[in-house]
């Protein structure tokens, strides 16, 4: 495993950590309830296809930047929608900052290397 895939890895895993206790911590308007245990059951099938992608499973990594392109998507309303906490916004773009950095680092580490003179 490639130092820049363990490190995507490291950070989807913090952002999936996040996202889990979500629920615990929102005040049940931002994010609304229904939408915090939703990306917490992402953040925790995140977890363990982290576990699985760490094992070498190359599928794990695919489902892996979905989900959590789909997380940080789920964040971009906080960005646009008036009467968002500030400090909810910068969570949010926080959020949406380390995923293109996660999804970054993990692309990068699981890119193959050529071969020199194999056609």
């Amino acid at each position: 495993m490639s130092r820049s895939l363990r490190a995507g890895l490291i950070v989807f895993g913090i952002l999936s950590a996040v996202d889990l206790s979500l629920p615990l911590v929102s005040d049940g308007q931002h994010p609304p309830m229904a939408e915090a245990v939703i990306i917490a059951g992402i953040g925790l099938v995140s977890l363990m296809l982290i576990v699985l992608a760490w094992r070498g499973a190359g599928r794990a990594v695919i489902a892996l930047v979905v989900l959590r392109a789909l997380a940080a998507a789920a964040a971009v309303p906080a960005l646009v929608i008036p009467g968002v906490p500030s400090g909810v916004t910068a969570l949010a773009a926080s959020a949406i900052v380390l995923t293109i950095l996660g999804v970054a680092l993990v692309l990068v580490g699981t890119r193959r290397p050529e071969t020199a003179g194999v056609r």
